[in-house]
């Protein structure tokens, strides 16, 4: 342990300690004030005798001539344990229930460390979230990183909420699910709303929460999905559970990055964000996947707005390199009152098919899928066609599809807050939709599938049947 007497300079969260030696990255420091108070931080930086420490909180009443900055020699750590599951916690990891702190059988690095490639095991099995447009056409697996694309002022955490509490795995084994649930920048109303959703529907009891809120230092926001991540990786690999780690709102966390960034007086990239923040966001998703010869597994949900609704936004655009697809939410759908408002033609599971079919979901899965999808996005297009030359100019095929697209929207898309649909249920409806085109117009489902599953919602063929019973028994009268 070295304590110093030699800050240079503090710029916004960050401190300039000179003349140090055999300080370490991401090494904690104590930070104490000429007034006795203590205060945490971590080294961002350390070259040429100079450590960069940023605060975990703010930086009033530190001087250049008072203040001892003392090295701990090691990186964060999180006491981590089981009895975790059913608290909350603030940004740095500290009881925000009221409660004692937990009791901790292990204490793990935030950091976590590289997952080698080779002990990576393919993502299988789907978790199911009980919203049809998840389940049915971008289907969760276990292991994956899926995050979900929104906007200022769309339901995100009315859904995040909703999947948090729904989720769970399907298999004949009873196997033990957990979440874990990062709020990154949220406000006291966002906290208050999750806090009060997940006791009111005992989610919390398989749930372990980090908030951190607005008014909090930006820099907790570095931190507080590594403790998730942490914990998360715990339960998984440790105690054998299925973990879904949900982080709600990625873009605060980009912001901290880019403020913390522009403190440092570092060279900025895209819009401001700092060059390096693929590399920090990939620090962050590649902690979701399988480890061969675990039996738990992490998978990740992350929610990011994106300013201006602009999918080109480097906050999206890097994260669509990482993950293994997106789940868009649409703000045209939102005005129509939908919920939840998933336009389903930007989105895409590129795991989806690891986790679907016979044994897993349904064998009809994929067909259903890639049919539903085709039969929307030929609706959408009508629809503009329509605008333009007007319905009576169409074909009846087309005026089918129109239809198609409109209950579409209102029976697949549109569904309860409180709503958990099977995965049987979705297909089903989605067989229930599919009766409304000609048979001759599905061309993405097997026949033996049609045969199966598809045959008791075509209603033509119902009163087709009828009339021919109904003729038979006027003829056996005569």
């Amino acid at each position: 342990m070295k304590e110093y007497k030699t800050i240079t300079q503090i710029a916004g969260p960050l401190v300039f300690v000179s003349e140090v030696s055999d300080v370490g990255y991401n090494e904690i420091v104590e930070v104490l004030l000429p007034t006795g108070e203590k205060r945490m931080g971590q080294v961002l930086e350390a070259a040429k005798g100079t450590a960069v420490v940023q605060i975990f909180g703010p930086t009033a009443g530190i001087n250049t001539t008072g203040t001892r900055v003392r090295f701990l020699g090691e990186t964060m750590h999180l006491g981590v344990s089981p009895d975790m599951l059913g608290r909350s916690f603030d940004g740095l990891g500290r009881p925000r229930d009221g409660k004692p702190p937990v009791t901790a059988e292990k204490r793990l690095d935030v950091n976590g460390s590289a997952l080698n490639p080779f002990m990576r095991d393919t993502p299988s099995d789907f978790i199911q979230t009980g919203i049809s447009t998840i389940d049915g056409l971008n289907t969760l697996v276990r292991g994956q990183k899926l995050p979900i694309f929104t906007a200022s002022g769309l339901p995100h955490s009315q859904l995040a909420v909703q999947i948090a509490r729904q989720a769970k795995t399907v298999s004949k084994q009873k196997e033990p699910f957990a979440v874990v649930f990062a709020a990154v920048g949220i406000t006291h109303e966002e906290s208050s709303f999750f806090m009060r959703e997940f006791q009111r529907s005992g989610a919390l009891e398989r749930a372990v929460l980090f908030l951190n809120l607005a008014d909090d230092p930006s820099v907790e926001r570095i931190i507080t999905p590594r403790l998730a991540l942490t914990t998360a990786e715990y339960l998984a690999y440790e105690k054998d559970m299925h973990v879904l780690v949900i982080i709600t709102d990625m873009t605060n966390y980009c912001e901290a990055l880019r403020e913390i960034a522009a403190a440092r007086e570092e060279v900025p990239g895209r819009r401001g964000y700092p060059g390096y923040m693929y590399t920090d966001l990939s620090s962050i998703y590649e902690r979701a996947g399988r480890v061969k010869g675990k039996k738990g597994t992490v998978t990740q949900l992350g929610i990011l707005s994106m300013p201006g609704d602009d999918i080109t936004h480097p906050i999206p655009d890097l994260t669509g390199y990482i993950t293994e697809g997106q789940i868009v939410l649409g703000r045209d759908l939102h005005r129509k009152n939908l919920y939840p408002p998933v336009d389903v033609l930007p989105c895409l599971s590129r795991l989806m098919n690891l986790g679907i079919g016979k044994e897993r979901t349904r064998e009809d899965h994929r067909g259903v899928a890639d049919q539903l999808y085709a039969g929307y996005a030929t609706g959408r297009d009508l629809r503009s066609l329509a605008a333009v030359v007007g319905q009576e100019a169409l074909s009846e095929t087309d005026r089918q599809y129109l239809a198609f697209a409109d209950r579409f929207e209102q029976r697949f898309i549109k569904q309860g807050a409180s709503e958990d649909r099977s995965i049987e249920q979705t297909l089903d409806l989605g067989w229930e939709l599919l009766a409304g085109l000609p048979e001759s117009e599905l061309k993405r489902v097997k026949k033996e599938h049609i045969e199966k599953y598809g045959r008791k919602f075509r209603k033509d063929e119902k009163k087709a049947e009828k009339k021919e019973e109904s003729s038979e028994k006027k003829e056996e009268k005569k």
